[in-house]
Protein backbone atom coordinates (compact mmCIF):
# COMPACT_ATOMS: atom_id res chain seq x y z
CA UNK A 1 0.00 0.00 0.00
CA UNK A 2 1.45 3.37 -0.80
CA UNK A 3 1.33 6.51 1.20
CA UNK A 4 -0.52 9.55 0.71
CA UNK A 5 1.19 12.59 -1.32
CA UNK A 6 2.15 15.17 0.72
CA UNK A 7 0.50 18.27 -0.92
CA UNK A 8 2.29 20.48 -3.35
CA UNK A 9 2.12 23.97 -3.28
CA UNK A 10 3.71 26.22 -6.94
CA UNK A 11 7.18 25.28 -7.55
CA UNK A 12 7.02 22.32 -5.66
CA UNK A 13 7.94 18.65 -6.43
CA UNK A 14 6.48 15.83 -5.40
CA UNK A 15 8.77 12.37 -5.66
CA UNK A 16 5.04 11.07 -6.16
CA UNK A 17 4.60 12.88 -9.78
CA UNK A 18 8.55 11.18 -10.97
CA UNK A 19 8.14 8.44 -13.45
CA UNK A 20 8.81 4.83 -12.91
CA UNK A 21 10.98 3.65 -14.44
CA UNK A 22 13.14 6.17 -13.41
CA UNK A 23 13.97 9.26 -15.98
CA UNK A 24 17.56 11.07 -16.53
CA UNK A 25 17.72 14.82 -16.51
CA UNK A 26 20.56 17.42 -16.67
CA UNK A 27 20.88 19.80 -14.15
CA UNK A 28 21.28 23.43 -14.96
CA UNK A 29 22.59 24.78 -10.93
CA UNK A 30 25.33 24.04 -9.38
CA UNK A 31 25.94 20.63 -7.71
CA UNK A 32 28.38 21.11 -4.44
CA UNK A 33 29.47 17.78 -1.95
CA UNK A 34 32.29 19.26 0.91
CA UNK A 35 33.99 16.63 3.15
CA UNK A 36 36.51 17.79 6.00
CA UNK A 37 35.95 21.35 5.18
CA UNK A 38 37.46 20.63 1.60
CA UNK A 39 34.41 20.63 -1.50
CA UNK A 40 35.46 17.33 -3.11
CA UNK A 41 33.33 17.56 -6.19
CA UNK A 42 31.07 20.37 -7.51
CA UNK A 43 29.91 20.72 -10.82
CA UNK A 44 27.28 22.96 -13.55
CA UNK A 45 27.00 19.72 -15.98
CA UNK A 46 25.64 17.24 -13.36
CA UNK A 47 22.37 14.84 -13.52
CA UNK A 48 19.94 14.08 -11.55
CA UNK A 49 17.56 10.70 -11.56
CA UNK A 50 14.19 10.87 -10.71
CA UNK A 51 12.03 8.08 -9.58
CA UNK A 52 8.81 7.80 -8.30
CA UNK A 53 8.86 7.83 -4.31
CA UNK A 54 12.77 8.81 -4.12
CA UNK A 55 14.30 11.98 -3.79
CA UNK A 56 16.49 13.03 -6.59
CA UNK A 57 19.63 11.29 -6.78
CA UNK A 58 22.53 13.62 -8.47
CA UNK A 59 25.85 12.53 -10.52
CA UNK A 60 28.88 14.24 -11.25
CA UNK A 61 30.84 14.41 -14.16
CA UNK A 62 34.19 12.44 -13.18
CA UNK A 63 36.57 15.41 -14.13
CA UNK A 64 34.40 17.74 -11.48
CA UNK A 65 35.27 15.26 -8.67
CA UNK A 66 38.75 16.40 -6.98
CA UNK A 67 41.79 13.68 -7.62
CA UNK A 68 42.56 11.56 -5.01
CA UNK A 69 38.93 11.89 -3.36
CA UNK A 70 37.84 8.49 -4.16
CA UNK A 71 39.40 5.16 -3.46
CA UNK A 72 39.40 1.93 -5.63
CA UNK A 73 35.82 1.31 -7.24
CA UNK A 74 34.67 -2.55 -5.33
CA UNK A 75 31.50 -4.13 -6.66
CA UNK A 76 28.11 -3.06 -5.23
CA UNK A 77 24.68 -3.94 -6.22
CA UNK A 78 22.43 -4.05 -9.61
CA UNK A 79 20.06 -1.67 -9.87
CA UNK A 80 17.02 -2.84 -12.47
CA UNK A 81 17.02 0.64 -14.29
CA UNK A 82 20.40 1.51 -14.46
CA UNK A 83 22.87 -1.86 -14.40
CA UNK A 84 25.62 -2.72 -12.17
CA UNK A 85 27.25 0.03 -9.89
CA UNK A 86 30.56 0.25 -8.11
CA UNK A 87 31.11 1.76 -4.71
CA UNK A 88 33.93 3.91 -3.61
CA UNK A 89 35.60 5.01 0.06
CA UNK A 90 35.63 9.01 0.08
CA UNK A 91 38.41 10.65 1.25
CA UNK A 92 38.70 14.59 1.86
CA UNK A 93 42.56 14.88 1.85
CA UNK A 94 44.13 11.65 3.66
CA UNK A 95 44.10 10.50 7.08
CA UNK A 96 45.36 14.01 8.61
CA UNK A 97 41.63 15.02 8.28
CA UNK A 98 39.35 13.47 11.24
CA UNK A 99 36.33 11.69 10.16
CA UNK A 100 37.08 12.83 6.08
CA UNK A 101 37.01 8.93 5.03
CA UNK A 102 33.85 7.65 4.17
CA UNK A 103 33.96 4.01 3.47
CA UNK A 104 31.14 3.60 0.62
CA UNK A 105 30.28 6.74 0.36
CA UNK A 106 29.78 7.01 -3.10
CA UNK A 107 29.03 5.17 -6.57
CA UNK A 108 28.88 4.91 -10.34
CA UNK A 109 27.50 3.47 -13.48
CA UNK A 110 30.32 2.34 -15.32
CA UNK A 111 29.05 0.36 -17.90
CA UNK A 112 24.98 2.09 -17.27
CA UNK A 113 21.83 0.36 -19.56
CA UNK A 114 21.14 2.38 -22.39
CA UNK A 115 17.99 4.82 -21.11
CA UNK A 116 21.10 6.13 -18.55
CA UNK A 117 24.20 6.11 -20.98
CA UNK A 118 24.85 9.95 -20.67
CA UNK A 119 26.17 8.90 -16.57
CA UNK A 120 28.48 5.76 -17.73
CA UNK A 121 31.02 6.84 -15.17
CA UNK A 122 29.74 9.41 -13.53
CA UNK A 123 29.76 10.03 -9.80
CA UNK A 124 26.52 9.97 -7.11
CA UNK A 125 27.44 10.97 -3.22
CA UNK A 126 25.46 9.52 -0.08
CA UNK A 127 24.02 13.19 1.42
CA UNK A 128 24.21 11.80 4.92
CA UNK A 129 28.34 11.52 5.42
CA UNK A 130 29.03 14.01 3.96
CA UNK A 131 29.83 17.42 5.85
CA UNK A 132 27.53 19.24 3.25
CA UNK A 133 25.97 19.19 -0.23
CA UNK A 134 24.00 21.27 -2.27
CA UNK A 135 22.30 21.97 -5.27
CA UNK A 136 22.32 25.67 -6.92
CA UNK A 137 23.45 26.55 -3.04
CA UNK A 138 20.87 25.29 -0.70
CA UNK A 139 21.78 22.90 1.59
CA UNK A 140 20.38 18.83 0.60
CA UNK A 141 19.01 16.50 3.18
CA UNK A 142 19.81 12.51 2.94
CA UNK A 143 17.05 10.58 2.07
CA UNK A 144 15.50 9.08 5.13
CA UNK A 145 17.47 5.35 5.67
CA UNK A 146 20.93 4.43 4.74
CA UNK A 147 20.15 2.42 1.31
CA UNK A 148 19.26 4.96 -1.02
CA UNK A 149 21.58 7.75 -2.04
CA UNK A 150 18.80 10.81 -2.82
CA UNK A 151 19.38 14.67 -1.64
CA UNK A 152 16.53 16.39 -0.78
CA UNK A 153 16.02 20.31 -0.75
CA UNK A 154 13.29 22.36 -0.35
CA UNK A 155 10.73 22.59 -2.76
CA UNK A 156 10.94 18.45 -2.88
CA UNK A 157 8.20 16.80 -1.12
CA UNK A 158 7.43 13.56 -0.26
CA UNK A 159 6.36 11.35 1.74
CA UNK A 160 10.60 9.42 0.67
CA UNK A 161 11.20 5.80 0.16
CA UNK A 162 13.73 4.34 2.62
CA UNK A 163 12.53 5.16 6.59
CA UNK A 164 11.47 2.17 8.39
CA UNK A 165 7.92 0.58 6.63
CA UNK A 166 8.43 1.79 3.58
CA UNK A 167 10.23 -0.75 1.30
CA UNK A 168 7.13 -2.14 0.70
CA UNK A 169 6.27 0.68 -1.65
Amino acid sequence: MHPTPSPTKPGEESVWAYPRPPRLEPVAATLKVVLGGRTIAETRAGFRVLETSHSPTYYFPPADVAEGVLGPAHRAGICEWKGRAVLFDVTAGGAAIPGAAVPGAAWAYPDPTPDFRAIAGYVAFYAGPMEACTVGGVRAEPQPGGFYGGWITPGIVGPFKGGPGTMGW
